[in-house]
């Protein structure tokens, strides 16, 4: 890990509408913060009555490092608190899930209905077998389905591991193998850009390789439908009309796992994070209803796929706790056009818009008329998770698409955290680049590799000093690797994202530990490159990495995507260079400069720099399950 480095910060502030903070749930995160320190275990068991419990806690926390329990032998299921409690509340005919295909097919289902749903299948898992403790692996595209399945699967105490549709076999039969499930949930295919994913063919291909799997459930969109293997496939509308439509909730311990959740490092196997029932309910239902400030006739829209935690966290498991309307969108932020998520903000009402940089600069690259086609004045709150908000990016979203008036919650998170741990909440002052401060709830900071605090303006590891409700158990098989997190810095939890705070508290988080560029004795982080390239009027992306360098340790070199319509050339590349010197001065100027159709990216839209670097030095790139491409 490297040493602390010096960051140069240059703010701005936007103020929100004073309106913003009266109405706010949070209306004042100084209070908010201060009462969670004063009483941190108070400050959470209030949230928790908040939620529906079968039995009391007998404590709120018990902390033997680095274990952490939660609400300590309280009894509940997360179901009852994502659909009972609202069907029997006055709920029941609000819709819960809006579903929207790429090819334009639309459904919606109630609170009443996903209940009934979700228990018919519930039923339908246990007649194959599923029982408490069990895992079932779900591997399907952006349907309701892949949602009720989740939560049929949390209703009977089965734990759920879902692999992202557009996974391959090998990560597939990785995970099913790992996590030892015994049913796989699949469809027989999904739909992207227009064209179809063979998923059930790829699932075939993996569950050679899987010899823990007994059954698989195949929900067959296409017509005519495809023929089921009778030995070993089930047809899930045939297993929904068998099944029962009561399943009552299974009572489950507080900390009993509620679902495996696979991420990959920059080397290594992909971990299984374990989350847990009672803290995960608790720190999911409290930063959705805070952060985002849901009210009642919100519409929320978070774009990220159930397959990561994003989904699991803030399309699942969080809103439906709250109660709110949740929409869900087969397809891609530009197909069939760069209007397409504009349009259906305009078609649904969109309130509450939660997406990635990554689809924030796309949406850049392709210039403000496709957002101007469109009437996007419901929208109240924006969001931002999955990397750090360049501050170009920022701007762009607040004007653009917000108007001038919607805060932006930019979220800090992890697979790990379960939970947003840093925010601005709705109503304080935005600072572009900046995520913000601690939730409350959440207690973190930027130290020095021994764990002291380092001071403001000064770059250090980004750590979380006490333990959370949605905080990981541990990784599943592996408590090894688990403890490595709370091991590297003495007392703390590792993120492995380096930051900066600023005087007021205000952290920005730079990058990736490992994404520190050592030039010539000067620490530059890699982010910091980036976001210089891209407020260049022709960038919209940009990825930097250090190339081994004789005499300086190590050079940089860019790697750029161009907006719509520009074309490399007319001293582009010198151009560039100059715009980064006078940003960042001479040291951080890229010795090459590589112009690019596409950067390689996750599924979830991060820029996978390893692979980049893999390239360039003929190395090995590690794990690249996750690649989008």
């Amino acid at each position: 890990m490297a040493e602390t480095f010096a960051v140069k910060l240059e703010e701005k502030r936007y103020l929100p509408d004073p309106r913003c903070r009266t109405n706010a749930w949070t209306p004042d995160y100084t209070q908010a913060y201060s009462t969670f320190l004063r009483d941190p275990e108070g400050f959470w068991e209030n949230v928790a009555r908040e939620l529906d419990w079968f039995e009391p806690w007998d404590r709120v926390r018990e902390w033997n490092y680095p274990y952490a329990k939660w609400f300590v032998n309280g009894k509940l299921n997360i179901t009852t608190s994502c659909l009972d409690r609202h069907v029997a509340g006055g709920r029941k005919d609000k819709p819960a899930i809006v579903w929207h295909a790429e090819s334009g097919e639309a459904r919606i289902l109630t609170y009443e209905a996903l209940h009934r749903e979700v228990m018919q299948f519930a039923n339908g898992l246990k007649s194959l077998g599923v029982n408490k403790g069990d895992r079932v692996c779900i591997y399907m595209p952006l349907v309701p389905e892949q949602v009720v399945a989740m939560l049929a699967c949390a209703r009977i105490g089965a734990v759920h591991s879902v692999v992202f549709g557009g996974f391959g076999p090998d990560a597939l039969a990785m995970r099913i193998n790992d996590a030892e499930a015994k049913v796989l949930v699949t469809a027989d295919v999904g739909y992207r850009r227009g064209k179809t994913v063979p998923l059930r063919e790829l699932a075939t291909e993996a569950l050679t390789r899987t010899p823990g799997v007994e059954k698989v459930v195949v929900l067959r969109r296409e017509i005519p439908a495809v023929e089921l293997d009778p030995g070993t496939e089930v047809d899930y509308a045939d297993l929904m009309a068998r099944a029962a439509p009561d399943c009552p909730a299974v009572a489950m311990d507080s900390e009993d796992p509620l679902f495996i959740l696979y991420t990959s490092g920059s080397t290594g196997a992909p971990k299984g994070i374990v989350h847990t029932c009672g803290g995960y309910a608790v720190g999911t239902y409290y930063t959705t209803r805070h952060v985002f400030d849901i009210k009642e006739n919100d519409v929320y829209w978070c774009t990220a796929d159930t397959g990561w935690i994003t989904g699991h966290s803030y399309i699942v498991y969080g809103p439906l706790e709250v109660g709110t309307t949740v929409v869900l969108a087969e397809g891609t932020p530009d197909y069939p056009d760069p209007g397409a998520y504009w349009k259906l903000v305009q078609e649904l009402g969109v309130t509450i818009f939660y997406t990635a940089p990554t689809a924030i600069r796309m949406f850049m690259r392709y210039g403000d008329e496709w957002p101007a086609k469109y009437d996007l004045s419901t929208l109240r709150v924006l969001g931002s998770v999955g990397e750090p908000l360049n501050p170009e990016a920022f701007e762009w979203y607040y004007r653009s698409i917000g108007g001038g008036r919607c805060p932006i919650v930019d979220t800090w998170w992890q697979t790990e955290t379960g939970m947003h741990m840093i925010t601005t909440m709705v109503g304080e002052a935005m600072k572009p680049g900046f995520a913000g401060k601690p939730v409350p709830g959440a207690v973190v900071d930027v130290v020095d590799r021994t764990g002291r605090p380092v001071p403001p303006g000064t770059g250090g590891f980004l750590v979380i000093r006490e333990p959370w409700p949605a905080m990981l158990r541990t990784v599943h098989g592996n408590d090894e690797r688990y403890c490595t997190y709370w091991s590297t810095i003495p007392g703390c939890y590792t993120a492995g994202d380096l930051a900066v705070k600023d005087e007021d508290g205000y952290i920005m988080v730079i990058g990736r530990a490992d994404d520190l560029i050592v030039v010539a004795g000067h620490n530059i982080g890699t982010a910091e490159v980036e976001s210089a390239l891209v407020s260049h009027d022709a960038v919209a992306e940009a990825a930097v990495i250090g190339k081994p360098d004789p005499l300086k340790g190590n050079v940089i070199k860019a790697f750029v995507t161009l907006c719509v319509g520009v074309s490399p050339g007319d001293g582009l590349t010198d151009d560039l260079a100059r715009h980064v010197r006078k940003s960042l001065g001479p040291v951080a100027v890229p010795a090459e400069i590589e112009f690019m159709e596409r950067l390689p990216k996750t599924r979830s839209g991060k820029i996978m720099r390893r692979v980049l670097k893999a390239r360039e030095l003929g190395m090995d790139p590690g794990d690249i399950s996750t690649l989008e491409e």
